[in-house]
């Protein structure tokens, strides 16, 4: 049995790690992609002609024409959450199984949502820029976050791990979701045109899907206070970007930070990173040791299991599945 692993080196250094891929080489004879750019559809299918196994990157699509062309292969995995690069009914109709990792990233994102709060609220991103150009801060009056309150969209993982630790810096937490039950006393649910209304900041950790699709659009932000920030911690498609752009542009609200965008590989757009009310990052919200190797350790798991004969956890298609070894 063989397994084709199809991170570039760098982000198999900095997505997978060490440990994960030692232990995963225990296991299976593992082909590694050694290019410096992620393989393309045509890439892949050379890649992996004689493989059982894919574990694919984010930047690797896989296409129906992968599972058309690829009759050995038996199982994609992903180590993340995030499957939307793998054509899942594709893989399904070839009898593929497709699998995900759990969300390991959570207490990494978490953190940096915090920092974009403080930084948002006391501008250390901009003081630190012009000290660095050779000029002398503005100095403003900053903004405390106890007492300050803050709406979070979407009601997941995240967002349940981080309300918590914003209420515990005496934030007033509102939630909207239209799907979640909020049981917690210390947050309150409201409907998402009030939450906007009554924010100071506004986090958006919704689930990206057809449904929320630009979900925050001129309207949204309309709705929301001119002295208002807003963070973006989920996808990029959930927001309409030109929107987003004019009301920052205009001064309509105070500012905005994001860590994803509707550039490649989730990035942060440029048109909007560049804004100097915004603070971007590249997409590092999961970016560290611990939430990376949690991740590669749950396709480990995955295979461990396979070798087994056994259905891994984290199977997206179970029922699916008839190329079994």
């Amino acid at each position: 049995m063989k397994l084709l692993l199809t991170h570039v080196p760098q982000a198999r250094t900095q997505y997978y790690g060490a440990a994960a891929l030692a232990e995963l080489k225990s296991l299976i004879e593992v082909v590694q992609h050694e290019g410096a750019v992620p393989l393309d559809a045509k890439g892949l299918i050379a890649a992996a002609r004689d493989v059982d196994f894919i574990i694919a990157d984010r930047t690797t699509p896989v296409p129906a024409e992968v599972f058309e062309n690829l009759p050995r292969l038996k199982v994609v995995m992903r180590s993340a959450i995030d499957i939307r690069n793998i054509d899942q009914a594709a893989a399904s109709k070839a009898g593929v199984l497709v699998t995900h990792a759990e969300a390991g990233f959570v207490p990494s994102v978490v953190e940096l949502t915090v920092g974009f709060l403080v930084d948002l609220s006391r501008g250390i991103s901009r003081a630190s820029t012009q000290y660095r150009d050779g000029q002398k801060p503005e100095i403003k009056v900053g903004r405390q976050l106890s007492g300050s309150t803050v709406g979070i969209i979407g009601y997941g993982r995240i967002s349940r791990a981080l309300a918590p630790v914003l209420a515990a810096m005496g934030m007033k937490v509102t939630v909207s979701d239209p799907y979640a039950q909020v049981d917690d006393r210390r947050f309150v649910k409201l409907p998402m045109d009030e939450l906007l209304a009554q924010a100071d900041y506004v986090v958006c950790l919704a689930i990206a899907n057809e449904e929320t699709e630009n979900l925050l659009d001129a309207a949204a932000f309309a709705r929301m206070k001119p002295d208002a920030f807003f963070i973006n911690m989920s996808r990029g498609n959930l927001i309409d970007e030109a929107a987003l752009a004019k009301v920052l542009s205009e001064g309509r609200i105070a500012g905005a930070a994001m860590d994803v965008g509707r550039a490649a590989d989730q990035m942060p757009s440029p048109e909007l990173a560049r804004l100097p009310n915004v603070i971007a990052t590249p997409h590092i919200g999961g970016l560290t040791p611990p939430a990376s190797e949690s991740q590669a350790f749950d396709t480990v798991r995955q295979v461990a299991a396979l070798m087994k004969g056994e259905m891994p956890p984290g199977a997206a298609n179970p029922k699916e599945w008839t190329r079994r070894a």
